[in-house]
């Protein structure tokens, strides 16, 4: 079985219920299972004016194609109110799934690029990942310096498990 690391991100609505809800259902998807879930991050956001990011990451068991856990992660974002249609580039949302890293894979389509493009240059996707996936860090040790600043640990609430 391969690995997945899905980066979640929101600042609207309750981010915290919302990652929850999402870890659920991706549980519950065939060929999915959530195994590790990161630390919780405050970040300033970038693009308009608008409220800090939450931001973590899950580490799944992955025995689906990358682009089936897209399509997935897409579905869950609609579920919990998030219209990519309607929104602003680098706006407020109610929850962002991105898929940052499969074990394996590199792909450059479209609509999917793994591993995700800026990974190297977003502290508030990096330092999660590399929470659930420490067997990477010599692979983005050259972006090291990105988790000095920008982002900071917030305790995960009792309420989330």
């Amino acid at each position: 079985m391969s690995f997945a690391v899905i980066g979640l991100g929101g600042n609207l609505g309750d981010p915290v219920e919302a990652f929850g809800s999402a870890a659920r259902m991706l549980d519950a998807t065939p060929g999915l299972r959530v195994l590790a879930r990161s630390k919780l991050y405050e970040t300033a956001p970038i693009g308009p004016p608008q409220p800090h990011y939450l931001n973590a990451a899950l580490r799944l068991e992955l025995a689906i194609s990358p682009r089936a856990l897209l399509r997935r992660c897409l579905e869950i974002e609609r579920a919990h109110g998030r219209d990519r249609e309607k929104e602003i580039r680098f706006g407020p949302r109610t929850l962002d799934l991105d898929v940052l890293y499969v074990d394996g894979v590199v792909m450059h389509e479209d609509d999917l690029v793994v591993p995700h493009p800026r990974l190297e240059e977003r502290a508030f996707a990096l330092v999660p990942l590399l929470d659930v996936a420490p067997e990477l860090e010599p692979r983005y040790r050259h972006a090291s310096g990105l988790t000095q600043g920008g982002i900071r640990e917030v305790p995960w609430p009792p309420s989330a498990g």
